[in-house]
Formats: structure tokens, C-alpha cells, sequence
């Protein structure tokens, strides 16, 4: 009888989101155990009482994926299910809270590539403005951290949480300064001096109007996750990928919501294949892993399209 594949999700909240089911499913996973309420105190009875009911071998056969909203909380919690495995027993640990570390992953990703196609510096010494304080902006703006580029957090709300967003950079070593954005002075302030903008707020909501970015000097890219209209950056279409736009003070490109979201899609889904892979080490997973696997997969997809082109020169050679 083949090994069921099982994956279990521990949520802090009382909820489990139907997303990260169907995605696990869909995967390659057979079973899909939530258990809800389970936070920081319960994981690592969770986690070894996972890891002990199968020998080694089968590790690949059992995931957890650690969910919820709250970032520092799952951080936590990662540490906590990673320090439970007991070698040679050790399952897939894999951490996304709120879709996320995934999300951040795939976003960070494509505006690299698309700088890259214009300049090699990549992050390198960019501002990057990133507009709201929520998961999504605090990943982001650690990735960008971390690959050289000068983020700015920017505050759209009074309700935002500065010391939630100081708590996570401060875990992994980075600081990102925190910015007011809460009038139209204070956007175009953040905007124009930056290489790279992100909106990543309330869905339905638009963020950056034209007139905005009109102030803008030095952009290349602008980035949004709102697939609700209005897009949260007035312009970008929903499929905008890689979209030249001309609205600052000089030409930029676009990456609309649903672009990134199909890619978010099918890193989230390689994420889970990786863990219940057996020919590979059991995976820990956080949005830092889920980066490196986003840029694995943009630079496959880039020697395929090259490849194909110069299959194509040929046969018309």
C-alpha cells in the first residue's frame, strides 16, 4: 500500500484558509489535517508526535504547514517546530502565514527580474516604498533588505502597528524605517526618490493615483497586489507584467495583482511538491526558502523562452 501523504496545519486562529487546503490537495497531499487554536504552546507536542508515528524513511510522506495571520507568531512558531525534530526523524516544516510568505516571495522575485532586465544592480542601493504595514509589506521589506535594497516601510492607517513591524525586521537582523503616508505630502514624499513601489494594503482601495506618480524620479518598477478595483496604483492593469508605463518623470513598468498572484499560485503549489519530494533533505520553509525557489523558477522559465528563441532561429536559419 503506497504511504498516505499527510499535511498538517496548524492555525493559531480559528480558521483555516480553503486556499491553503485545495493548493495542498492539488499538490500531491492525500490527507489535510487542520488544527485550529494551535498556537505557540502546542507545537512542539504537535510536530513530534508527527515525526514518531512514521519511521525516518517516510519523512517526506508528513508535512506541517503553519498558518494564520500574525507573522511574528508563525516566525515563532517555525523556530519552535524546527527545534522539535528529533534526527533522524524529521518531517517538511513549512511556514505561510496568510498566503504571505509565498506572496512576498513571488512579488520580490518579479520586480528583481524585471529590474535585472534593465540593470544587474538588482536591489542594490534602491529605495524601495512599500505601502501597508501587513504581512505581505514586512516580508517584503525584509527580502528587499536583504538583497541590498533600502525599503521603506509607509504607514497608510493610524491603526498600522509599528511595533509588530519593528519586532519582525529586528528578528532577522535588518531596519526599515517607518514612514508617514497618511496624506497625499506624505506619498509623494515616499515616491520620489524611489526605484521600486509596492502596494500591498486594503483590497478595493486605490493607494497611489497618477498624480503621485508623477513626482516620481527614479522608478522602475511599481508593484501591486490589489486584484479588487480600483488597483490600489492607478494605471495597472490586474495582468499588467512587466507593462511599460509613462506617467513619472520617466518610463516605468508595471506588475498588476493577478501577474503576480499566478505566480504566488504556482510557487505555493512547487513549495508543497518540494516537501513531499523523498529524493530530497525534509524542507524548512519560510519566506526567505520560498524566494530562492520563486527565482529558481523565473530563471527556468527564462532558459525555456531562450531556449525555445534560439530553436526557432535555427529552424528559420
Amino acid at each position: 500500500m503506497t504511504d498516505q501523504r499527510i499535511l498538517h496545519v496548524l492555525v493559531p486562529g480559528g480558521q483555516v484558509s480553503p486556499f491553503d487546503l485545495t493548493m495542498a490537495l492539488d499538490a500531491g497531499y492525500d490527507n489535510v489535517l487542520p488544527y485550529t487554536g494551535a498556537g505557540a504552546d502546542e507545537v512542539v507536542p504537535l510536530v513530534q508526535d508527527a515525526i514518531f508515528c512514521r519511521p525516518p524513511k517516510r519523512f517526506a510522506s508528513t508535512g506541517v504547514l503553519i498558518a494564520g495571520h500574525d507573522v511574528n507568531l508563525a516566525t515563532q512558531m517555525l523556530e519552535l517546530a524546527q527545534g522539535a525534530l528529533v534526527p533522524p526523524f524529521q518531517v517538511a516544516l513549512y511556514a505561510d502565514p496568510n498566503g504571505a510568505y509565498s506572496t512576498a516571495a513571488a512579488l520580490v522575485a518579479m520586480i528583481e527580474q524585471t529590474i535585472d532586465e534593465r540593470d544587474s544592480n538588482g536591489f542594490k542601493d534602491r529605495k524601495v516604498a512599500i505601502f501597508g504595514t501587513g504581512p505581505v509589506g514586512l516580508c517584503t521589506a525584509v527580502l528587499t533588505a536583504k538583497l541590498g535594497g533600502q525599503p521603506i516601510l509607509c504607514q497608510l492607517t493610524e491603526s498600522d502597528d509599528v511595533n509588530a513591524a519593528v519586532r519582525f525586521c529586528e528578528h532577522y537582523g535588518v531596519v526599515v524605517p517607518w514612514v508617514s503616508a497618511l496624506s497625499q505630502s506624505g506619498k509623494i514624499s515616499a515616491v520620489e526618490h524611489a526605484g521600486v513601489v509596492v502596494t500591498a494594503a486594503k483590497a478595493g482601495v486605490q493607494i497611489l493615483s497618477k498624480d503621485v506618480l508623477s513626482h516620481a524620479k527614479q522608478l522602475v518598477v511599481a508593484a501591486d497586489l490589489n486584484a479588487v478595483p480600483p488597483s490600489g496604483i492607478e494605471g495597472i492593469g490586474a495582468m499588467d507584467n512587466n507593462v511599460p508605463m509613462d506617467v513619472a518623470q520617466d518610463v516605468f513598468f508595471a506588475l498588476g495583482a493577478l501577474a503576480i498572484g499566478d505566480m504566488k499560485y504556482k510557487l505555493q503549489k512547487n513549495l508543497f511538491r518540494r516537501m513531499i519530494d523523498p529524493n530530497k533533505p525534509a524542507a524548512v520553509i519560510d519566506f526567505m526558502g520560498a524566494y530562492d525557489e520563486a527565482t529558481n523558477m523565473l530563471n527556468r522559465q527564462n532558459m525555456l523562452v531562450q531556449g525555445d528563441g534560439e530553436g526557432q532561429a535555427a529552424k528559420a536559419g
